[in-house]
């Protein structure tokens, strides 16, 4: 088969074009520069963008199925304009050159973030938040979903959309990525209570997609999820896994909320992990999806947390 990929020079993206080649696909990746990494595993580089529809049409012409990955996704770091364009329009961009071309299989990656604070709740795909969003990523996510893909989808695009949680695993540059170096070297000085999110490798992300791809009812949405824990739990796991201590401060929700709003008239200028955008996000927030459809319907599994963390740790 022949597969035409977005943000194949990303996190879940090069892991699904390393997985697609692995299994004998053709892959023809959409990127705005040169990717020699890509090219040198075989990969048919399209110079292009999402944000620029006339770039997507020779790429995608004549493929098999789209998987659409690529993203914006800066937290701590708003650009309304940037979000918009990339994640809203720059989906719309790829999704509607799919109908157009009749292509006849697509996979879009939204994220279990569209659901906000889930507020302890696990929820599955029924699940719809209509509320005020704590971040950027989290608000145009939500537009791309619910106002592209699913109108699309249900206007008889043959689209499947996945939603993984925290995605994890070697080669991440992420956030939580940083966050675990933080935890090794004995620098992190504070979690936040009560947060938790789902947690899963990467590499069980990516084959997620594929089966998505292979056995996934169109219009349908499938939670790609792992374990639900709390950030706490795994950065105390992380830090048992190091060898070292675990971070010991653990700030309440409302100390967040209260600093969010205190460093609101200093944003411009104040770290990444105080920016207040960033404090709404961590203060408490769970985002807990149950991914028993995508177990049932589609065989997909998960390894176990610590498994993936050690391996995660020893750049498996």
């Amino acid at each position: 088969m022949k597969y035409f990929i977005t943000g194949a020079t990303g996190f879940i993206g090069g892991e699904l074009t390393r997985q697609l080649l692995a299994r004998g696909h053709q892959v023809v990746a959409l990127v705005r520069s040169p990717a020699a990494e890509l090219a040198q595993l075989g990969v048919t580089l399209q110079q292009g963008d999402i944000t620029d529809r006339a770039s997507l049409r020779a790429g995608m012409t004549g493929v098999d199925g789209v998987f659409h990955v690529a993203a914006w996704y800066k937290l701590g770091e708003p650009d309304r304009r940037a979000a918009e364009r990339i994640n809203v329009e720059g989906t719309r961009n790829v999704l509607e050159t799919m109908r157009d071309l009749g292509i006849a299989r697509g996979v879009y990656t939204s994220t279990q973030a569209v659901f906000s604070d889930t507020h302890g709740r696990k929820v599955d795909e029924t699940y719809r938040y209509d509320g005020k969003h704590l971040t950027e990523y989290d608000r145009t996510k939500w537009l791309a979903h619910y106002e592209v893909a699913l109108p699309l989808a249900r206007a008889g695009l043959p689209l499947v959309i996945v939603q993984p949680g925290v995605v994890y695993g070697p080669g991440d540059k992420s956030l939580i990525a940083r966050t675990f170096a933080e935890v090794r070297q004995g620098k992190l000085s504070f979690v936040p209570a009560r947060s938790a999110y789902t947690w899963a490798h990467v590499a069980d992300i990516a084959r997620g997609h594929i089966l998505a791809m292979e056995r996934g009812v169109p219009g349908e949405s499938y939670i790609l999820a792992g374990e639900s824990r709390t950030l706490i739990e795994v950065l105390e796991l992380v830090a048992r896994l190091a060898g070292v201590a675990p971070p010991r401060r653990h700030v309440p929700p409302w100390m967040l909320r209260v600093l969010a709003q205190l460093m609101r008239p200093l944003s411009a200028w104040v770290p990444t992990r105080l920016h207040p955008e960033m404090l709404r996000a961590g203060a408490g927030v769970t985002c807990l999806g149950d991914d028993a459809k995508a177990r049932r319907e589609l065989g997909f599994l998960t390894r176990p947390l610590e498994e993936g963390l050690r391996d995660t740790l020893h750049g498996k």
